[in-house]
């Protein structure tokens, strides 16, 4: 193999490609479909590419258009590429961590030093065990669920729980049933494991394996846990109440959504929704009904998406919030932006505020694009670029309506978002080096 292609921000982006190559062709064949005839190419690669990037977007309505064959090819492409987005941002962050000077390691050796890069095998083999664990526990509760409490037969129950345990974890959105999880909007005992699975993984497998290794240690407290850590969970839970207390009053008299819900499913379904919003795209709610307000504010959540090495889509909760400190500290006139007594460096900042521009700017280009040749509306198509780019996977409705031109762009946002922002900040670290000479510094006029 070519030694380009080796390269580690080459690598993953061309694994990933092969991989939707590969779900592609098999979605084609006439065993995928329930009528037996082919799949036109572009269902079959949009649907393969969402699948692989953990999406949820779709075209056709997945349990009426795909058959069995083709349900399972769908799980296990999101399967492979929920795990393989773990397993490759998790090994591409540490080594990059390889290309840090001397006195980045020296100043970092606290933080990093219960995760080192020669731990790779065990690192993925945590992964792995992780996985089975958490989508093993999710099918055997859905299964029981579907099976005791709806009247699915022990085979149904089986397959449905599975394909949902899995979809969730992987933050994947995909869902047997056509309106996806409305019918349980009032289960509990459906929603919540579901919720659960999907915060949980929606951490990143950085801040898992330092709970793990932390957790129930008392000299390890959590005013010792990283700098990663403790702005991914606190991130985290602003986010998800943000997300709750919005949807919770503003959707709480639309009788579209949770107008006619008593009190306890209107709590449920506002933490559903603003579980599912960050990252995964299943919804108990027709998104299509929800107010333009709840809209702006999912617009927000989705673009941020959830935690760095994992199955969440997104720029990352460090990202945001990296450069909401880096802002607060500049408004207070501080000499530089700090968090939990950590000072954040100025080649991190840097990668946040690259990462941050060219989303808006992919996002930007995608929306003007599918505005162009279709007659959809700004906050719908804004909607649909955002998500396709943070692999969230809700929809308004529009997304089997577009054009082929608009399918290939949400197509390219998918596999940008998802692949895109690992390799990019990922060469951001690993290029970092020192130059030979520096330019006269001026100070052009801002604002």
């Amino acid at each position: 193999m070519s030694p380009r292609l080796t390269h580690p921000t080459r690598l993953v982006p061309t694994a990933f490609l092969v991989v939707i190559a590969l779900g592609t062709i098999l979605l084609m064949l006439p065993i995928a479909r329930t009528e037996g005839t082919f799949t036109p190419f572009l269902t079959a690669l949009f649907t393969a590419t969402s699948a692989v990037c953990v999406t949820g977007l779709i075209v056709v309505d997945t349990p009426v258009y795909w058959s069995s064959f083709g349900q399972w090819v769908i799980l296990a492409l999101f399967q492979i590429g929920g795990f393989g987005i773990m397993a490759a941002a998790t090994l591409l962050g540490l080594l990059a961590g390889r290309g840090f000077r001397l006195s980045d390691r020296l100043r970092t050796q606290t933080e990093r030093s219960h995760f080192d890069m020669s731990d790779g095998g065990s690192v993925l083999r945590l992964i792995f065990l992780v996985t089975v664990v958490v989508e093993g526990l999710l099918t055997l509760v859905l299964t029981l669920r579907l099976h005791f409490f709806y009247g699915h037969d022990w085979g149904s129950a089986a397959w449905h729980g599975l394909f949902h345990a899995v979809s969730a974890f992987n933050n994947a959105g995909f869902s047997t049933y056509s309106d996806s999880l409305i019918g349980f909007q009032r289960d509990w005992l459906f929603l919540l494991p579901i919720m659960l699975a999907i915060i949980f993984s929606s951490l990143g497998f950085p801040v898992i394996h330092e709970l793990r290794h932390r957790l129930g240690r008392k000299s390890t407290g959590p005013q010792n846990w990283t700098l990663h850590s403790k702005i991914t969970l606190w991130g985290t839970a602003v986010l998800l109440l943000v997300g709750f207390v919005t949807v919770l009053l503003v959707e709480w008299h639309n009788p579209a959504t949770l107008g006619p819900m008593g009190i306890a499913d209107k709590l449920l379904n506002s933490a559903f929704q603003s579980v599912t919003t960050r990252t995964t795209g299943f919804n108990a709610l027709d998104t299509g009904a929800l107010s333009d307000e709840t809209l702006a504010v999912t617009y927000v959540l989705m673009f941020i998406g959830g935690g760095s090495a994992g199955t969440a889509g997104g720029i990352k909760v460090t990202t945001f919030f990296i450069l909401g400190i880096v802002v607060l500290s500049e408004a207070k006139g501080e000499r530089e932006a700090a968090l939990f007594g950590r000072s954040i460096g100025t080649p991190i900042e840097r990668q946040a505020l690259t990462v941050v521009l060219l989303s808006l700017s992919l996002i930007a280009i995608g929306t003007m694009t599918i505005l162009s040749v279709t007659e959809h509306s700004l906050t719908d198509v804004l909607f649909e670029t955002i998500s396709a780019f943070a692999t969230v996977g809700l929809s308004t409705g529009i997304t089997g309506q577009l054009p082929p031109v608009a399918e290939l762009v949400l197509i390219m946002l998918m596999f940008v978002g998802r692949v895109g922002t690992i390799t990019i900040a990922t060469a951001l670290a690993m290029g970092r080096g020192r130059t030979a000479f520096r330019y006269p510094e001026e100070r052009p006029i801002v604002g």
